[in-house]
């Protein structure tokens, strides 16, 4: 998910949520009656904190007199994570918000944590969803202080040994991708080689790029599709048709960078925006014109790349600069986050959502954000689709979401050869579940590409990302790999995707060493080593499957 607002929004307003846990409350919203005490319990033990004096601790960093002895009762770690809790804001859009935690999976997750709160306390659903709303309408946006405020009570009673244990199963997939990635670090220590290269890849072509902006509808659907074309003068039908699949909630130049480079070789690139998944979307679900992710958009996005396909065809017949110079039947799809799930699907993989629906009936609080979006599938009808197009040739999901879209098999229906990219630091699509543990069920020829220290925005276009920083609900954090820091991440991604193209050209042995672990090491810098594999070994398998195993 490239996830702009909404959703990675959903992210941040979760972390709140556990922040807040860790402190007093749940609730409602009533400023007549806002909460003036909080009781924590422990164990046997309890303990009643005003409100006032949370405010002196977050304010002053200090902890007044009156807590002392309560903080003595707490490990120096959880110290530190109250007094981050406490001082943590987030400015959000509040009808986003409140259109955010009506939907089924915001309710799942808000049930989750009520738990903190237990029921005869006076916790619920309604209590916690109203307090949120209402405490984001504080000028300094939702805080645990300014939630804990707007609680429509005079005392909030929190289980805390219960709040920490919330807090500490958020996003499972990511920490086990952690532990992962420690218990083979000695398999990613491999000392840099020597390497001739023959030329750079990462280097633009000699060739002046132009873009050429279509504004497509798909009157059978009422899908209106901007599509945005990237060609040079030196295009011909020898080279494949390049198609971009966009994250969730963004825009068709995510990966502009990429679409120029590839241009600038002689390829033809089309980027296109999803209508039911892109950033027009999510805006107008923020304001509650629409839905945030309907169950239907899984089988539309698939639907929009045959469609867009179509209608190159159409352009290969009739353009006077790109007449003749587009050769469809043997595409390239590159989809990023969501869009690599729709690359996944166009490659063969069958979405099989039985399980899914099972396993997004349950306990959701640990589930990444990725995880998260996989559950709006649970409202298709049918258990089993089958969207390939046969025009795909090759295939390259950047971040993509698998966990719990394919089922069990599903993967194992690609039928040409694709290229997985993973970042070991990913919170939204957590390495190890969303792309590593499916990896061997892949049939085709097949590379996972390993980014060791890159995270979720690493892959995208740095005028698209560093924008998003600018966005208060985008809900992106620090500890983002982007930028000045991405420059080795995006460079190797301009390599393999002009070497996986090339494949399917005559120029395909010339390009064959950049999809090889001795290039992936070479191109590795001492922030972002990068390992590229084509099979698993037995033994890192078997740690794979432990690590999965345990989060069933």
């Amino acid at each position: 998910m490239s996830i702009r607002p909404n959703f990675r929004w959903f992210s941040s307003v979760a972390s709140v949520l556990g922040s807040i846990s860790i402190n007093p409350f749940s609730g409602a919203t009533s400023s007549a009656k806002a909460a003036e005490t909080v009781v924590v319990r422990k164990g046997i033990l309890e303990s009643s904190i005003s409100v006032a004096d949370l405010r002196e601790l977050a304010e002053t960093g200090k902890v007044p007199a009156k807590l002392q002895a309560y903080a003595n009762l707490l490990s120096e770690e959880q110290r530190s994570k109250i007094f981050r809790a406490l001082q943590a804001k987030i400015p959000l859009n509040v009808v986003g918000l409140s259109n955010l935690l009506n939907t089924g999976i915001g309710t799942a997750i808000l049930t989750d944590l009520t738990t903190v709160i237990p029921r005869r306390d006076g916790g619920g659903v309604e209590a916690l969803r109203a307090a949120l709303v209402q405490g984001a309408k504080a000028p300094e946006g939702l805080s645990v202080l300014s939630f804990i405020e707007s609680y429509p009570s005079s005392r909030v009673v929190v289980d805390l040994d219960r709040a920490f244990a919330v807090l500490g199963n958020l996003n499972v997939s990511f920490w086990q991708t952690q532990r992962f990635m420690t218990a083979i670090a000695p398999q990613l220590a491999v000392a840099k080689p020597a390497f001739n290269l023959p030329f750079d890849p990462t280097q633009p072509g000699p060739n002046f790029v132009q873009v050429r902006a279509l504004d497509l509808n798909d009157s059978t659907r009422n899908r209106h599709i901007p599509v945005d074309v990237y060609w040079s003068k030196a295009a011909t039908a020898d080279k494949p048709a390049i198609v971009f699949s966009h994250g969730l909630g963004s825009v068709r130049t995510d990966l502009r960078y990429l679409a120029e480079h590839l241009a600038s070789h002689g390829y033809v690139v089309a980027a296109l925006e999803h209508p039911g998944s892109n950033e027009t979307n999510t805006n107008a679900a923020m304001a509650g014109k629409c839905p945030l992710l309907a169950p239907q958009e899984f089988l539309e996005r698939p639907k929009d790349i045959s469609f867009v396909l179509d209608e190159l065809t159409k352009l290969n017949q009739t353009d006077d600069n790109l007449q003749g110079k587009i050769a469809i039947d043997r595409s390239v799809i590159i989809g990023y986050s969501f869009g690599g799930a729709t690359a996944l699907c166009l490659a063969g993989a069958e979405l099989q959502l039985s399980g899914l629906k099972q396993r997004c009936q349950g306990d959701l609080i640990g589930f990444s954000l990725g995880e998260g979006i996989q559950c709006a599938a649970a409202g298709l009808p049918a258990e089993r689709y089958q969207l390939r197009d046969g025009r795909i040739k090759r295939a390259i999901a950047m971040n993509p979401i698998t966990s719990l879209l394919f089922g069990e098999t599903g993967l194992s229906a690609i039928q040409i050869p694709t290229l997985i990219v993973a970042s070991s630091a990913d919170k939204t699509t957590p390495a190890l579940a969303e792309q590593i543990a499916g990896f061997p069920k892949i049939p085709s020829l097949k590379w996972l590409v390993g980014f060791v220290g890159g995270t979720h925005l690493s892959v995208k276009d740095p005028s698209t990302t560093l924008d998003q920083f600018r966005r208060p609900s985008t809900g992106i954090t620090g500890d983002e790999v982007v930028g000045d820091q991405a420059v080795s991440i995006r460079n190797y991604i301009k390599a393999v995707s002009l070497a996986t193209a090339a494949q399917l050209t005559a120029e395909a042995d010339k390009y064959a060493v950049f999809l090889t672990p001795e290039y992936a090491q070479f191109a590795s810098t001492s922030a972002i080593p990068v390992r590229l594999i084509t099979e698993i070994s037995p033994e890192i398998n078997a740690v794979v499957q432990t690590f999965i195993q345990g989060n069933k």
